[in-house]
């Protein structure tokens, strides 16, 4: 609780002093509503889709991938959508940002790709089920590429056999999409189109067993 002392002053002038009092402690207390007023609103976030993935037979039919988060670099590990410039430096797009950290939102739409019509199965690790092969992934770019005016996305693939605990294959695949301008909505969406192309051909390759 706040607590002010008033000086013992006698006379008018202490009178009025001690009436002033209250009007000062209201001043002082709305202040903090009027600057949390005033303050930024969010960015917008932008969220990532998983692609229809057609149904056909595979080499893996009915076995079960486990696909933990993908490990990247740590501009890629926040929320923050990233660009690079000719000279190869960092920045990151004002006024958007993705609706959840990068290594997150990649894992769960890669799950939902192998869901939405491929015949290998896909968990997370720790969902209680024994895989087959695991699938990792490291996410290389996934930026504005600002000197060729391109959304940028490139991912490395290890397929992994949980039995043996040997390497069967690997391989990166990447995606470029071109963008009209540096907007973060243009921005978001041309690289949402990438993924969608590298999430497929994820499927796929997984799919052949190669």
């Amino acid at each position: 609780m706040l607590s002010v002392r008033i000086p013992a002053t006698g006379g008018r002038f202490g009178s009025r002093f001690r009436r002033s009092v209250p009007r000062v402690l209201v001043a002082a207390l709305a202040m903090p509503i009027f600057v949390s007023a005033c303050s930024s609103p969010p960015a917008p976030a932008f969220d990532l889709t998983a692609p229809a993935s057609p149904s056909r037979r595979s080499a893996l039919a009915g076995r079960q991938i486990v696909v933990p988060e993908p490990s990247t670099i740590g501009p890629l590990e926040a929320e923050r959508i990233v660009a690079h410039d000719a000279a190869n430096s960092i920045s990151y797009i004002s006024g958007a940002q993705w609706a959840d950290r990068l290594p997150r939102l990649f894992q769960a739409r890669l799950i939902q790709t192998f869901e939405n019509g491929s015949s290998v199965r896909a968990s997370r690790p720790g969902d209680g089920v024994v895989g087959d092969y695991q699938l990792n992934t490291n996410i290389r770019a996934f930026q504005l590429d600002a000197s060729r005016s391109e959304a940028y996305v490139e991912v490395s693939l290890n397929l992994v056999d949980l039995k043996s605990g040997k390497l069967v294959s690997g391989r990166v695949v990447s995606r470029r999409v071109p963008v009209p301008d540096g907007r973060g909505a243009t921005v978001a969406q041309g690289l949402d189109r990438a993924l969608s192309g590298v999430l497929l051909d994820i499927v796929r390759w997984v799919g052949g067993g190669r």
